[in-house]
């Protein structure tokens, strides 16, 4: 929300008249993923949605890094990294390759730098208002 224009909300909790249009009621449901998939999809942005385990992914978008190095470049405990990465690598969000006694890991495939891509240029162009943050500056 760049422009002048868009400084008022407009707050709408509801529809003012009720009508449905069936046909596209009827369409938007056939498109509908299964409610499991849907699970499976808020898990992976709830993953997403950790600055620290952000903070990781972003690390990895220049290529693969070891737990030291991972932690080095965010600041965080091995062990706090560790942890994370157990969490991203079961949900497969990133993957390991094992050389010798150290795991190097990546972002598991393109789909996941896209999610990271697209996030980023959306947060870089747009000022949030963050509601859920008022009173807590």
């Amino acid at each position: 929300m760049n422009s002048s224009s868009d400084d008022k909300v407009l707050v709408m909790d509801g529809c003012t008249v009720r009508v449905v249009d069936a046909d596209r009621v009827a369409a938007v449901a056939e498109r509908m993923p299964p409610a499991s998939d849907l699970a499976d999809t808020a898990d992976v942005f709830g993953l997403l949605s950790d600055p620290n385990r952000l903070r990781l992914l972003v690390a990895l978008l220049d290529g693969e890094l070891c737990v030291c190095d991972l932690a080095a470049v965010t600041g965080q405990s091995e062990s706090a990294v560790s942890h994370a990465l157990r969490l991203l690598r079961a949900h497969r969000i990133v993957a390991a390759r094992r050389s010798g006694r150290m795991a190097y890991y990546r972002l598991e495939d393109p789909h996941v730098r896209m999610l990271l891509d697209l996030a980023l240029a959306h947060t870089e162009h747009t000022e949030a208002l963050h509601p859920e943050r008022e009173g807590n500056a």
